[in-house]
């Protein structure tokens, strides 16, 4: 005779809840870091070429481009002349 259905469903621990939000934060936190370096690079004043070869890093590598773009691109991006 099958167990009773109250007996088969387990309610997971509070720890396992806690983990999996802070896990959730922290991917959408990295999702949004994501999105915003691809935003800052297309609107930034870079020549086309400096712009695709830091899209095509960042789409390679999203962590770590859009890192780089913060702590390198961006400051280089905004000490270049424009040029018209």
């Amino acid at each position: 005779m099958p167990a009773p259905l109250t007996d088969q469903l387990a309610l997971a621990p509070t720890g396992d809840i806690a983990i999996a939000c802070i896990g959730a934060a922290a991917m959408l936190g990295v999702l949004a870091m994501y999105f915003g370096t691809l935003l800052s690079i297309v609107r930034s004043d870079l020549t086309g070429g400096m712009k695709l070869v830091w899209v095509v890093f960042a789409l390679m590598a999203p962590v770590l481009g859009s890192l780089l773009w913060y702590l390198v691109g961006r400051r280089d991006a905004q000490r270049r002349p424009v040029t018209v």
